[in-house]
This record gives structure tokens, C-alpha cells and sequence, in this order.
């Protein structure tokens, strides 16, 4: 059975959500704080967690950084700070998801569901395709690297797959629905923000000047071109 973990110091929040995802099928544990719940997921290893970023003491993005260095699971952030958004959203820590409080339970039930289901697929890929080159920006999806000018360019789990996708259809319009669908997967139920502010944050990382790119290109009314920079 999938296990679950909620990591929140609200205990009406942790007990809701926790008889939440039990009569969706879930096996789930919870825990108050970050070093609770970085302790319980050494003992169980759970398939995903729920994670609030407001958290006392070692805060959600303490606890995520010790995750990833520890517990290899999918994290979607949990928060009420709706002005953070850029900060939260895809998180360029790498966690997989966020919402934001309050929620429906069952949007939270289906991005769990959609989450699971991308891991569940990265596990079963194929192995990787040969290297893609547009211009001198170039991705090894064997090494998993990106190189710009021959530069090595350090890029968050989403930046990578935003970019992976775009060069794949290199030089083409490829319209934003496209982009969710292929990037955050069919049952994402976020906002299209995400896409926004992942491209900028692309754009710092892969144009000489960002706020006057010539690589990846806004198509308005459609969604995004990357091309050969002139």
C-alpha cells in the first residue's frame, strides 16, 4: 500500500488531511515538525510527503533540503504564504508540487494521485535519448547536464525537464497546454504561473540578458519557442 507522510503542527490540519488520504486507500503517518518527520521517514520510507513550509523550528525548507539528502520520495509543499509564490511554486529546491491553504481535499487527492503517477513513470522510462543540441545550448539527458557555450548550467528537476521539452520540439510555437500536459503531467490541477515563472528563472540561467532573451522566445497567445540564439 502507498504510504503517505504529513509533516504539519497543525494538528486539526494533520488529522484531516490523514482521514483524508485513509479513505482514499492510503496508509498515512504524520508528524508536527520537521525533525519528527524527517526521523519517522527514516523508520517507514514513505512513497510521498505532505510537507508545510510554515513549520516550527526546522521549517519546510530545512526539512526538504534534509530529504533530499536522505529520503528518496516526492515532496509536495503545503503553504498558506500566497504572496511567496515564486519562492514556493516548483520549487526550485526540487520539490514536485505545492498548494496552497485552505484547499479542497479532493484537489489535494488528485495532485497526490498526479504525483505518484510521475514517479511511478520516471521509474519505468526508457533509457535516455541522445544528446540534443539547439545552437550551443546543449542537453545530455544521459549525464542529465546542460551546457551552455560549453558551460556546465546548474538547473532545478523542473527547469530540466521545462528546457528537455522545449528542445525537443526546438523552433516550433509549442502552446502552454502543451507545455503543462507534457511537463507537470495531465491531471495538474496548478496555475499557469508555474510555467511563468519557471521560464523566468530559465531564462536567468540560459540568456545573456534575461529580460531580453534570444533563446527562449514568448509566442503570445500560444506559449514558447526555443531557438538557436542569434
Amino acid at each position: 500500500m502507498t504510504r503517505i507522510l504529513v509533516i504539519d503542527d497543525d494538528r486539526l490540519m494533520r488529522r484531516s488531511v490523514a482521514l483524508s488520504l485513509t479513505g482514499a486507500g492510503y496508509a498515512t503517518e504524520s508528524a508536527g515538525s520537521g525533525e519528527e518527520g524527517l526521523a519517522l521517514a527514516r523508520k517507514l520510507r514513505p512513497d510521498l510527503v505532505l510537507l508545510d513550509i510554515g513549520l516550527p523550528g526546522m521549517d519546510g525548507l530545512e526539512t526538504l533540503r534534509a530529504f533530499q539528502k536522505e529520503i528518496a520520495a516526492p515532496v509536495i509543499f503545503v503553504t498558506a504564504r500566497r504572496r511567496e509564490l515564486d519562492e514556493i511554486v516548483g520549487l526550485e529546491m526540487g520539490a514536485d508540487d505545492y498548494i496552497t491553504k485552505p484547499f479542497d481535499m479532493d484537489v489535494l487527492l488528485a495532485r497526490v494521485k498526479a504525483v505518484l503517477r510521475r514517479g511511478q513513470q520516471r521509474e519505468s522510462l526508457p533509457a535516455p535519448a541522445l544528446p540534443i543540441a539547439v545552437g550551443d545550448l546543449r542537453i545530455d539527458a544521459a549525464a542529465h547536464q546542460v551546457t551552455v557555450g560549453g558551460a556546465l548550467v546548474e538547473l532545478a528537476p523542473k527547469e530540466y525537464d521545462l528546457l528537455y521539452y522545449l528542445a525537443q520540439r526546438a523552433g516550433e510555437a509549442v502552446p502552454l497546454e502543451d507545455i503543462v500536459t507534457h511537463v507537470w503531467g495531465d491531471e495538474w490541477a496548478g496555475e499557469t504561473q508555474t510555467v511563468y515563472v519557471h521560464v523566468r528563472w530559465l531564462r536567468t540561467k540560459i540568456e545573456t540578458e534575461p529580460n531580453k532573451p534570444r533563446r527562449l522566445l514568448t509566442v503570445r497567445g500560444v506559449g514558447y519557442r526555443l531557438i538557436p540564439a542569434a
